[in-house]
Order: C-alpha cells, then sequence, then structure tokens
C-alpha cells in the first residue's frame, strides 16, 4: 500500500504543485488511515478491498476521539483526493469516497494584532543585544513587513535580499514556485543592513552557507525554531493572544487594508492565487473599525 501513496504523492507534486505542507499532511493522514485498516478491528491488503464501510468506520474512530470538524475534513479532503487517483489510475474499480461528505466546517476569521501588540511584540528583541535577538528583531520586522509564509521566511537566501536596489526588495518563492519581489520600507531595511553585516557573520561558521537566518549552529533556521522564537517573545510580551508565524502575516493583511492598500495589491503581496483568498481580511478590518469606534464612542 505504500507505494501507492508514494505514487499518489509524486503525483501532487509534479502534477498538482502542491507545497509541502498539504504533501506532508496528506502523507500522514493517509498513513493514519493506512494504519487504522491494518489494525485488529479491519485487516486490508490491499486498497481495491477498502469499501464505504472501511472508509465511514475511520471516520467514526477520529470523530470518537475527539478530533475537530476542521481537522476530520482535511482527512476525507485527503482520502477523497487518494481513491480519486486511484480510479483514475485503473488501481481501484470504484472509488469509495463518492458518497462520503465532509462536515460542514465554518469559516472563522483570522486572528490579527493590533498596532500596539505588536509595537510591544518587536520591542522585545530590541531589549537585548546578543546576536541572536537581533537576528529574531530583523526577521520580525521583516515579517511583518511583507506578510511572507513562515515557510518563505526560513527559505530565503542573503542573495534574495537587494540591498542596492532602490527602494531595496526581497524576492521570495511562494506555493506554487510563484516568485514574487517585495519593496521594503526603512525600518525592516535598517535592521537587516546591521543583521546581515554586523550580526550574521558572528554566527555564520560556513562562509558558503547560501541561508539569510541562521541558527546558533550556523545553519538554516528551521520554520519549528522560528515558532519557538515567537512564542517566547509573544509569552514576554503578555500578549493574551495565541500568537503563531501565520498571525503576523494575517496582521500584516489587516494593517494594510486598514491604511488604504488596494485589495489586489494587498492579494499580489501575500502571493495569493486568488482574490476570494485575500477578502476575508476586508471582514477583519471591518470588525477591528467597529471596535475601535465602540471605544471611542461607549454607550451610556
Amino acid at each position: 500500500m505504500d507505494d501507492c501513496i508514494a505514487d499518489f504523492l509524486n503525483f501532487l507534486a509534479v502534477e498538482k504543485n502542491a507545497s509541502s505542507n498539504t504533501i506532508a499532511a496528506y502523507r500522514n493522514d493517509l498513513a493514519q488511515f493506512e494504519r487504522f485498516l491494518g489494525g485488529p478491528r479491519n485487516l486490508v491488503l490491499a486498497w481495491k478491498a477498502v469499501d464505504g464501510d472501511g472508509i465511514v468506520s475511520f471516520v467514526e474512530d477520529l470523530r470518537a476521539r475527539s478530533y475537530k470538524d476542521a481537522t476530520v475534513a482535511r482527512k476525507i479532503a485527503a482520502m477523497k483526493s487518494f481513491f480519486g487517483f486511484l480510479a483514475a489510475e485503473g488501481k481501484v474499480e470504484q472509488d469509495p469516497t463518492e458518497q462520503l461528505k465532509s462536515p460542514q466546517v465554518g469559516k472563522t476569521l483570522p486572528r490579527a494584532l493590533t498596532p500596539n501588540e505588536v509595537d510591544e511584540l518587536l520591542e522585545q528583541p530590541a531589549r537585548k543585544s546578543t546576536p541572536e535577538a537581533r537576528r529574531d528583531k530583523a526577521m520580525l520586522e521583516l515579517l511583518y513587513a511583507t506578510g511572507l509564509r513562515v515557510t518563505e521566511l526560513v527559505s530565503l537566501d542573503v542573495a534574495d535580499i537587494a540591498l542596492e536596489s532602490d527602494p531595496v526588495t526581497v524576492r521570495c518563492l511562494g506555493k506554487g514556485e510563484r516568485e514574487r519581489v517585495l519593496p521594503l520600507q526603512q525600518r525592516p531595511v535598517d535592521e537587516l543592513r546591521q543583521y546581515i553585516f554586523h550580526v550574521r557573520p558572528r554566527l555564520v561558521r560556513n562562509r558558503r552557507e547560501p541561508a539569510l537566518f541562521v541558527n546558533r549552529r550556523g545553519e538554516r533556521l528551521t520554520r519549528q525554531g522560528f515558532w519557538l522564537i515567537l512564542k517566547n517573545y509573544a509569552r514576554e510580551a503578555r500578549l493574551d493572544k495565541a500568537i503563531t508565524p501565520h498571525t503576523l502575516r494575517h496582521t500584516f493583511a489587516t494593517h494594510m487594508l486598514s491604511g488604504g492598500m488596494p485589495l489586489r495589491n494587498v492579494q499580489d503581496a501575500l502571493g495569493h492565487a486568488s482574490i476570494s483568498t485575500t477578502q476575508i481580511y476586508t471582514q477583519l478590518t471591518d470588525l477591528q473599525k467597529r471596535a475601535e469606534y465602540d471605544k471611542a464612542h461607549p454607550r451610556a
């Protein structure tokens, strides 16, 4: 069965141009389903032997283990896509997921920080003088100024920052290998210059290391490493909200729209393929404006 999963994941990568995060999620979901089928309840020797009852049993098991609707929906989507692929390839006679419905998952608005919360967060590394803190300040400033995904941030090389251009720009590769070049304001540029010329040389051990942001070992910083860094600063800033790397992306989009940037420009900056994905931030902006108005004009 593993060969079928490998073929499917390769199909996603090559034919569908799926992101590495999507492929990793589908790999985990299908591996979990495979373990369920091979467990004591139901030993299945081939994917063609899987029927609708097996699929339903798996979904019921997920619910019994208190998986959230959004997670169940994603696992169902993985199975639907997988069995659709197997049917198209002639490896199964019938798709057992055809009648399977995904749970209705309500769209929740992304969380965004207020300008004061952003200032407090960015202030935390500025209070320290270590090379790591100066690196962190440059990363946070860059992330807030551009709305980069965390994967895009840690994938940057030094060569991706055009310090000699006017304006200074950062080049990144987003989902589907779509390239975008984003202009930078003076504040993140100042932090990047300080980091690249004075701080990074103290962290890098191999002069041939291309990564822009490196860890204490002088190697490229990972997504997990950045997440831990952000989590620590959020705690030091005493932010009540659950802060993730994507929170700063949401915050960038919301603040840009609030400042008057056209929706299409925000879409281009974020690298969204469809403008409908970006439109959710207009709702968040409206809610924040309403909250600010209510705060300034309390009801009697």
